[in-house]
Parts: C-alpha cells; sequence; structure tokens
C-alpha cells in the first residue's frame, strides 16, 4: 500500500497598510478607504521585507486599501496579484464608515449574529474557508502572500490554528509584520 504524502501551502499574511481613516479612528468595513503617507511608507516597508522571497502569488482584499498595499508592495517585481472579495473586512453594514469606538462597543454581540445590513464575523469564517478551499492544488508546496484586514486575520487564524473566534473577536488586534500559516492539503 502506498503512503499518502500530505502537501501544504504556506501562507503569509500582512494587513493592509494604515489608511487616512484608521488616523482618524474610523472603521472602514467594506468603505475602500485609502493610504494615508504613513501607510504609503509602510507599504514600501513591506516590499522591503518580503519583496525578495520566493512567492508564487499574492492575493490581496478587493478593497482599496488593500489593493493599494498589495500594489505598493509588490506590483512590477513579477509576482501575480489576485483580487478576492472574499478577503474582504467583516461588512458592518450601517457601521461602515462609523468611529471605532463605536463599533468596538458592539463588537462581540456579532460573532454569529450579522451586524444590521451587514454580515458577522462567522460568515467571514466562511468565506476565507471558500477562498482556502481554492488554493488548492495550484499552490501546494508553495508560499504565498494574503494582504487584508484584521477579520481576514481572524478567519485565518481561527481556521488554521484552531483559535476560538469569540475570543479572536472580543480581543484586541495587535499588528505585527506579518503572520505564518501552514495549511496542509491532502493529497
Amino acid at each position: 500500500m502506498r503512503r499518502r504524502r500530505d502537501s501544504s501551502i504556506a501562507i503569509v499574511f500582512e494587513t493592509h497598510s494604515t489608511t487616512t481613516d484608521n488616523e482618524r479612528w474610523i472603521a472602514s468595513g467594506w468603505l475602500d478607504g485609502q493610504l494615508s503617507l504613513a501607510g504609503r511608507r509602510q507599504a514600501n516597508e513591506l516590499r522591503q521585507r518580503r519583496g525578495n522571497e520566493e512567492l508564487a502569488a499574492v492575493f490581496t482584499s478587493d478593497l482599496g486599501r488593500a489593493v493599494e498595499t498589495a500594489q505598493l508592495a509588490f506590483g512590477g517585481l513579477g509576482i501575480p496579484i489576485f483580487h478576492d472579495w472574499r478577503l474582504r473586512e467583516c461588512d458592518y453594514g450601517e457601521l461602515n464608515g462609523t468611529p471605532v469606538a463605536r463599533l468596538e462597543a458592539q463588537r462581540s454581540l456579532h460573532v454569529y449574529e450579522p451586524y444590521p445590513e451587514g454580515e458577522s464575523y462567522s460568515q467571514v469564517v466562511f468565506r476565507v474557508q471558500s477562498f482556502l478551499r481554492d488554493l488548492s492544488p495550484r499552490f501546494e508546496d508553495e508560499r504565498i502572500v494574503v494582504v487584508g484586514h484584521s477579520a481576514t486575520q481572524w478567519a485565518l487564524q481561527h481556521l488554521l490554528e484552531g483559535t476560538p473566534l469569540p475570543e479572536l473577536v472580543e480581543g484586541s488586534f495587535r499588528w505585527q509584520p506579518g503572520w505564518l500559516y501552514t495549511l496542509v492539503v491532502d493529497s
């Protein structure tokens, strides 16, 4: 009997760079947003940090702030960049574009219950899970970058590391220079 070999996909997750909304403490949600001067500098730092790595592809949320980050960081390097709506931030519905303090006061209520006219964090997990399923077999044994948002990172952390979703949503998002995840793919 032949032994089955599991392969994997290395996923480097990076958040979009700082936006003008971030600097004004506004929760953009599904609004595009645009990078601030500091954000453009951070995207260039991301290029220095990751631009020489052997990457098969870059996947980015299709929201403007993530697209701009990916383009500044990886554009012109010969790495294909794909835009995917499933990597978007949580849709805060009526609270898209609201002050962060107002959103944070309600965030834990929306782990499973959608924001009015929006979605829940569990729905974000569902769409990120769909994205992960589509990576195989094309990117098996490859390294990719995903540029997304706090909800994207929480979904990856929940799906690939097993951290309970309520724990992630109720905690604070802490930026760091990338996260490395491994997606095991059954062969």
